[in-house]
């Protein structure tokens, strides 16, 4: 169940009453408490103060779902899924080239291929349709991203990985607490990712990152992708350590599957169960910035800066507020404009990522030295990808150039009003 303050308009959120919950520095009274804890119970080979059992359980109770495992990266998380998942050489992963390129990398990790599909101009968000033409009998899953906040158009993509027999795993590293449909988003496909990085909704510290689902089966591999295949492992929360009288035996076989390091540490779910309590209002804090530099676009009567478009059906949260730069319109192109900004009162204007299949790691295809040890070029792999070249996702490589990536995690209202302000003037400068 989403709370008022998520599904309510921004446009009629209380920033004081938002922001008073917010610690301008990110870390607050619970966050110290919590990590006290920790400290007061000390470290050994066990899980101190039982932290991460208790930060798994309240996740998972946050989102409405049977299992939350943590890891120590957003990245780790993906590449957990895929493994349990089956993915590995031979098979086919379709990403979106709008994405942090992590996305794509833990496919190539998995010795599998990915596929990249293109995105809705308006939303930026992946094109089911582009999906559907870039499936072929190779493909084994689908990773849609929430990017920028705001969730995919999910019910295609499910239907295609239903008639398909293709795994969802939904990278949700920018959203949180997101509505599609009336379904929370984290709780769509067959298990979702979710950052923990400094830059997100909240964070365990610098990084991090939990995996949700509500399937014990695919949890309990999830875990043993995270923390080395140990074989009694399961899906419980906390379930990190080996339970001692087992891993002193010395007839314990530990391990029936191969698996990575992901342990995430007490220290850093003590910050993210701080965190975690007031999720509500740092989800209300973006919300309500995206709505108030939406309101000095629309104020200003600025038709050279595009608003993202959010379908009716769904909510945004905004990971940060990205518009189009219409540089014909305006007389002047993306960096005069940032620097405008900057020279205004901005913090600051982010570009787009390269689209990743034209990043310099997938023109060369040198993932593992030699081209030729591409998994594209592994003799199990089938397929026809062989090479990443512009033109394979027209819409992003037209746009990505354009796009300006205003910052929304700002935790005071003086730093809300001073970015909103900067944009205002920056519009009425190009008047």
């Amino acid at each position: 169940m989403l709370s008022p303050l998520v599904t309510m308009d921004p446009g009629k959120l209380d920033p004081e009453e938002i922001f008073s919950h917010l610690p301008p520095n990110r870390c607050g009274e619970a966050d110290r408490r919590y990590m006290n804890e920790v400290l007061d119970d000390g470290f050994g080979n066990r899980e101190s103060a039982h932290m991460l059992e208790r930060f798994e359980a309240a996740f998972a109770q946050k989102f409405g779902v049977e299992f939350a495992i943590s890891h120590n990266s957003g990245s780790g998380t993906l590449l957990s899924c895929l493994l349990a998942a089956g993915v590995g050489p031979g098979d086919e992963v379709i990403v979106p080239t709008l994405t942090m390129a992590a996305t794509a990398f833990v496919v190539i990790q998995c010795g599998a291929v990915p596929v990249f599909a293109d995105s809705d101009p308006d939303t930026f968000n992946i094109d089911p349709a582009d999906v559907e033409r870039k499936i072929t009998p190779f493909t084994k899953a689908i990773i849609p991203v929430s990017i920028f906040g705001l969730p995919p158009d999910f019910d295609p993509l499910l239907a295609l990985a239903e008639r398909h027999n293709l795994t969802i795993v939904e990278d949700d590293a920018q959203c949180y607490l997101a509505s599609y449909k009336g379904r929370l988003v984290g709780t769509i496909g067959h298990a979702a990712s979710l950052s923990l990085q400094g830059s997100k909704h909240m964070t365990t510290g610098g990084d991090g990152g939990m995996v949700i689902t509500d399937d014990e089966e695919y949890a309990r591999g999830i875990r043993k992708a995270a923390i080395q295949g140990y074989r009694t492992l399961d899906a419980r929360p906390g379930s990190t350590l080996i339970p001692r009288d087992e891993r002193q035996d010395w007839s314990f076989e530990r391990h029936d599957r191969m698996g990575f390091n992901f342990r995430m540490s007490a220290m850093q779910a003590a910050l993210g169960l701080g965190q975690l309590e007031r999720l509500d209002y740092l989800v209300a804090a973006r919300r309500y910035i995206g709505a108030q530099y939406e309101a000095a676009i629309r104020e200003e009567k600025c038709e050279w800066l595009i608003p993202p478009h959010v379908p009716q059906d769904c909510t945004h949260t905004y990971w940060c507020y990205t518009c189009k730069l219409d540089e014909e319109a305006l007389g002047v192109d993306w960096r005069t404009f940032r620097k405008t900004f900057i020279e205004h009162g901005g913090d600051g204007l982010y570009g787009a990522w390269v689209p990743v299949h034209l990043e310099p790691i997938f023109q060369t295809m040198a993932f593992y030295g030699p081209r030729e040890r591409a998994p594209n070029f592994d003799p199990r792999y089938e397929g026809s990808v062989k090479r990443y070249s512009r033109g394979d996702c027209p819409n992003v490589e037209s746009l990505q150039s354009r796009l300006c990536l205003f910052k929304a995690g700002m935790q005071t209202l003086d730093r809300v009003n001073g970015q909103v302000e900067a944009l205002r003037a920056t519009i009425r400068h190009f008047a």
